[in-house]
């Protein structure tokens, strides 16, 4: 029997903290260290390369996904990062 978010369409990998280089599908994504918005365009995440940018530092660099859809609206994004107990500087 399928979840009530696997019902509506939606990815079950939201709210998953995943590091930042393995992105491998677009949606809007939390950085946990900063509270920033980061948006993953289709384009971004082609077969066989990680997003369009790279983040290098000591530290792994852990996102959250908050949204399947990368242009989903400031204020929903901010909901969900707050349902989630998340830090948000977006």
């Amino acid at each position: 029997m399928a979840t009530t978010a696997e019902a509506r369409g939606e990815n079950k990998m939201v709210s998953a903290q995943i590091p930042f280089e393995s992105i491998n599908e677009p949606g809007a994504y939390l950085s946990n260290w900063s509270g920033h918005l980061i948006r993953v365009p289709q384009d971004g995440c082609k077969q066989g390369r990680s997003p369009l940018i790279e983040i290098i530092g000591k530290e792994p660099f852990v996102v959250t996904k908050l949204a399947d859809d990368p242009f989903v609206a400031i204020t929903k994004a901010r909901m969900v990062a707050a349902d989630l107990d998340l830090p948000v500087a977006f």
